[in-house]
């Protein structure tokens, strides 16, 4: 067997709500494949699974709270066709559609059998009856009849179990009739708030300021070259395909880390892990406040027009992305060009180990070959951990950057 455990998608989430399941018990999945959406205080999540197999059973409901690293489903090998006591059945039906267990007969009447959710195996379920002479002896809360199973998930949930009607013997409600009830206010809509979302970013940067040795570098680049090559491309383009000058920096930035691997990876553990990949994380700002920043997978890899594409994808998704793309960056591009600033002053996003800022590019005179002309400049800065390079390296960095700039067409 195997765990599928709620994933991290970032330094900034201790949590997530389950809203939607896309697989049931006897699903067969593959490495990648979407099986689960999760809300964050960033909004809804699609989460893939890593590993390959048959889902065996879902531990977590919809609805449910479930902190970073709790087991949400349990996987069995596709050849393994032994199941434990209690187990999901291995048909692909519906989550809400396998055969509860029947409780034992009662003098009265032999029960009817009943369908509920797949759930762990249920005791006997027990009438309550107060003590005689108790406040409560005659309520109708105390004719309530509930499995023990059933009256725990109630209280994780914060359901109310007056409000649900049993589906087992005799009417008793069990864990299916929780499972199945509408998620309560509170945990199917945990709100994405502008409040919430600067909250855990908060903390996130918090965290990368008492930890983090920073080190902070800029430098003024002459955007000229490039952005008359692009527009002179852009012409010969149909309009959806036209690049932004964003695409230009986002490729830069990729290929100089390629030269400069000590900028691209994680510290965790205590040590600096470099990684073998270029996955660009670009921050976009979300509509209720904060920001997040999901991966442009292997950018140093792909062309200008499929940046491009992929970079249109992220935007126009905003806060439906996925897991990986979410836990995926090596590094960070922060661009607040479009809001006026001309120069950033980032801070980096742990486990990172690095981000680079990019203002706004303006007209500016600058000299050329010994004379003032009007160009068009743009500030980039680099904000790096000492732990894993140093100023001199930094530095190297920024005048790559500068160097691929200027030489649009090998971009």
């Amino acid at each position: 067997m195997k765990e599928f455990r709620m994933p991290s998608l970032g330094a900034d989430m201790e949590d997530a709500v389950v809203v939607e399941w896309l697989v049931a018990p006897g699903s067969t999945v593959a490495r990648g494949d979407i099986v689960a959406v999760v809300e964050t205080d960033k909004g809804a999540i699609e989460i893939e699974i890593f590993e390959a197999g048959v889902i065996d059973r879902i531990i977590v409901p919809v609805g449910q709270l479930a902190p970073v690293d709790t087991v949400l489903a349990i996987l069995r090998d596709t050849q393994d066709t032994t199941r434990p006591a209690g187990a999901m059945p291995d048909a692909g039906a519906p989550i809400t559609a396998a055969p509860a267990p029947v409780a034992p007969p009662a003098p009265v009447a032999p029960p009817a059998p009943t369908t509920a959710a797949p759930v762990p195996a249920e005791p006997p379920v027990p009438v309550v009856t107060p003590a005689a002479g108790t406040p409560s002896a005659t309520a109708p809360a105390a004719r309530l009849r509930i499995s023990p199973y059933a009256r725990r998930l109630a209280e994780q949930n914060n359901i109310d179990p007056a409000t649900l009607t049993g589906s087992g013997p005799q009417g008793a409600i069990v864990a299916a009739d929780v499972t199945q009830s509408p998620p309560p206010p509170r945990a199917a809509a945990k709100p994405a708030t502008g409040q919430s979302v600067r909250g855990s970013i908060g903390n996130a940067m918090a965290r990368s300021k008492r930890e983090i040795p920073h080190y902070y570098l800029s430098t003024t680049i002459d955007m000229t070259t490039a952005l008359t090559w692009m527009e002179a491309r852009n012409a010969e383009l149909p309009v959806a395909e036209r690049m932004l000058h964003s695409v230009l920096l986002l490729k830069a930035v990729a290929l100089a880390l390629e030269r400069f691997p000590e900028l691209n990876g994680r510290f965790e553990d205590g040590e600096f892990q470099p990684s073998a990949v270029v996955n660009l994380g670009m921050a976009i700002a979300l509509r209720q406040g904060g920001l997040v920043a999901p991966a442009l997978r292997d950018a140093n890899k792909l062309a200008l027009p499929e940046l491009m594409r992929a970079f249109r994808d992220l935007v126009a998704r905003g806060q439906k992305l996925r897991a990986s793309e979410l836990s995926g960056p090596t590094v960070t591009l922060t661009n607040l060009g479009e809001q006026g600033v001309e120069v950033v002053y980032p801070v980096i996003y742990p486990p990172q180990v690095a981000i680079v800022g990019v203002g706004s590019i303006v007209e500016r005179p600058w000299v050329v070959d010994g004379e003032i002309a009007i160009r068009r400049l743009v500030v980039a800065s680099l904000a790096a951990d000492h732990r894993a390079s140093d100023g001199r390296r930094g530095g190297l960095f920024l005048g790559t950057l500068n160097e691929l700039l200027q030489h649009p067409e090998c971009l």
